[in-house]
């Protein structure tokens, strides 16, 4: 394909980009790697009467060409690979439509996919899907994701065992002797690299070393065929030089979030387009900035561009064919205000119908998410047909809205759904609380990281929680005794650690740790059950045991169980999956003066198992004044 700006090259029939050439660089990709490890599409998957430790990948060679459109203004291949049962066990049961989009006067190209699962095809999982461009390292050494996230990045012969140590997995490696010596002494792990899908909009390399300086850069105008809601976590760009669009994964939620299809489940759906977009420099000086400016600019326009107008498949659909929908949520808790509050910038969305709360889980179909503005209000346009829940998440308050009624989307219908109030979980007035409910263990006290495992990225960065090996530092604070936090006297952004981990014993095994909330109640009402709101940012296969004013009793008051597979410690991550426990404290239990909460986190074999909070609160009777029965440690 060749627009006059760039060439891309592919290979037929398998749909590989071998070759992107531009601007005087005969190829951007690593002409070092095979032609099929250089841009291409890929997934992981199984069949579930298969037991494996791992699903099977599969860079989704494909096996027929055609070209879709060609006129003087746009380009529009398809590679495809069709699925019939001669191919049960050894392919992923899946017809599979890889496009590639070339636009007259566009510095860049698209891509996009569609995946189809037919009635009568066999049951599969499916855990991870994505494109991954390969470029080449003698040219591509600053990285880019947001305006306080790039750096010059190491190279990828910096993490082999002549140059780089491992460290407690594969992905993370401490760079011992590498190629240029700043980079001595860090450590090196794409995870630290992740965002969440509502701020996934663009990121990419820059070269310094071709005159004129340019950039690559992924950027996707849109999270709508994305997994897991807005706040799912996902990979961006690292060490390779390496670019990754991840339209599906199970990081940061673990099993909850595997695509699991049944043998009669019909299944279709498309992924992208996103773009990749090319710049370079003319003249001038601080080429880092201006080139990143400038692909923030373009990742604007096509923004504003979704739904495109230009894809031929019939399967993507343009914004003559989708609906769109309006509202205002307001926010009705008699604790805070006696008023309905507008819901100023809660996070609506609209997702397939399920529980409340159940967006975070959904893989199968499409979300359409927006937020609302400082009355309320909000307006989600571009939205496929099809039926929906409404969901939205107000931050500061804890829990999730679910609208009643399911809400039917037509091609050009514009539904409004009038004023909704959302009335979070709560029984009576607020004794005490620790931290911020914002699904987040980030205002919590996030140590610093052992000299010996830096990324000097984020220190002093507002992102501190990335640096590799935090888990460590809990038995280095606590060695001996576990964490008190004391309502009124401690501050949680001090002596509140971000995640209640394992420690490591001298004989090499890991233990559990109880962490105790102390607080004062100056009178207690034998008669009413309190109700104590624990909300989890994360988890990761823990079980959080509750006790009351005494540790003794083997039997705790409240348990959660075995939850999470988020794995969110190990990938430097803040907040995997959200999780709410309401729990029923009797008067009886409390005393008037001082009481204690146990909290102990159970299942211990690895140094990645562990919880992080998000918010906790006591609530007391109605009746009740929180400045004369505790205190806010707010």
């Amino acid at each position: 394909m060749d627009n006059g700006i760039l060439q891309v090259t592919l290979s037929k029939p398998a749909g590989m980009v071998t070759g992107i050439q531009y601007n005087g660089v005969d190829n951007l990709l690593e002409i070092l790697n095979e032609d099929s490890n250089r841009g291409y599409w890929d997934l992981v998957w199984d069949a579930p009467e298969i037991k494996r430790k791992k699903g099977e990948f599969d860079r989704m060679e494909t096996t027929n060409f055609t070209v879709i459109v060609e006129t003087e203004n746009q380009i529009e291949l398809s590679f495809t690979r069709m699925w019939d049962p001669s191919l049960e066990g050894k392919v992923v049961p899946l017809n599979i439509d890889k496009r590639f989009v070339m636009l007259r006067n566009s510095s860049g190209f698209y891509t996009y996919g569609i995946y189809e699962h037919l009635k009568d095809w066999p049951a599969f999982n499916l855990t991870n899907t994505r494109i991954g461009f390969k470029l080449r390292k003698d040219k591509f050494h600053y990285m880019a994701m947001s305006d306080n996230r790039q750096r010059y990045m190491p190279l990828p012969d910096d993490r082999t065992a002549e140059r780089g140590q491992p460290l407690a997995y594969p992905e993370a490696v401490l760079l011992v002797n590498p190629v240029e010596p700043e980079f001595k002494g860090e450590v090196d792990d794409k995870y630290q690299y992740s965002i969440e899908n509502k701020d996934n909009r663009v990121h990419g390399w820059i070269s310094t070393v071709t005159d004129p300086p340019m950039g690559f850069w992924q950027i996707t105008p849109s999270e709508e065929f994305k997994s897991g809601g807005p706040l799912k976590q996902c990979l961006t760009s690292h060490v390779g030089p390496i670019t990754l669009a991840i339209f599906h994964s199970t990081h940061y939620s673990g099993a909850d979030l595997i695509l699991q299809f049944g043998p009669n489940e019909p299944w279709k759906k498309v992924f992208g387009p996103v773009f990749i977009h090319l710049n370079y420099l003319v003249n001038g000086d601080d080429p880092l900035k201006r080139l990143w400016e400038d692909a923030k600019q373009q990742m604007e326009v096509e923004v504003q561009s979704w739904p495109y107008d230009f894809p031929a498949s019939k399967d993507f659909l343009p914004l003559d064919q989708r609906g769109s929908v309006s509202g205002r949520l307001l926010v009705h808790d008699r604790y805070i205000s006696d008023e309905d509050l507008p819901g100023n910038g809660t996070l609506v969305g609209l997702a397939a119908p399920g529980d409340v709360g159940s967006w975070q889980f959904e893989c199968k179909g499409y979300q359409f998410w927006t937020k609302a503005d400082e009355k309320g209000c909000f307006s989600i346009t571009g939205i496929r047909p099809g039926t929906y829940n409404l969901f939205a998440y107000v931050p500061g308050l804890i829990g999730d809205y679910r609208y009643e009624a399911e809400v039917t989307i037509s091609p050009g219908s514009d539904k409004d759904v009038g004023t909704l109030v959302y009335e979070p979980p709560r029984s009576g007035p607020t004794l005490w609380e620790i931290g911020i409910p914002d699904r987040t263990a980030a205002e919590f006290f996030v140590p610093d990281p052992n000299p010996k495992y830096i990324n000097k990225l984020y220190l002093n960065h507002t992102d501190r929680f990335r640096q590799y090996g935090l888990w460590e530092r809990y038995a280095d604070l606590y060695p001996h005794n576990d964490m008190v936090y004391t309502v009124g006297v401690s501050d949680y952004r001090k002596d509140f650690f971000f995640a209640q981990v394992t420690r490591k014993t001298d004989n090499n095994t890991y233990q559990g740790s109880t962490w105790q909330i102390k607080f004062k109640l100056d009178i207690v009402d034998k008669n009413y059950t309190y109700k104590l709101r624990i909300a989890l940012a994360t988890a990761h296969v823990s079980d959080l045991q509750v006790r009351i004013n005494d540790l003794r009793p083997s039997n705790p008051h409240f348990s959660t169980g075995p939850i999470g597979n988020d794995n969110t410690i190990a990938r430097h991550g803040i907040h995997g999956l959200y999780r709410l426990y309401n729990v029923d404290v009797p008067g009886v239990q409390l005393v008037e003066g001082n009481n204690t909460i146990f909290l102990t986190r159970t299942l211990s074999t690895s140094p990645f198992q562990g919880i992080m909070y998000d918010y906790i609160r006591l609530e007391g009777p109605p009746s009740s004044k929180s400045n004369n029965l505790g205190f806010s440690s707010k």
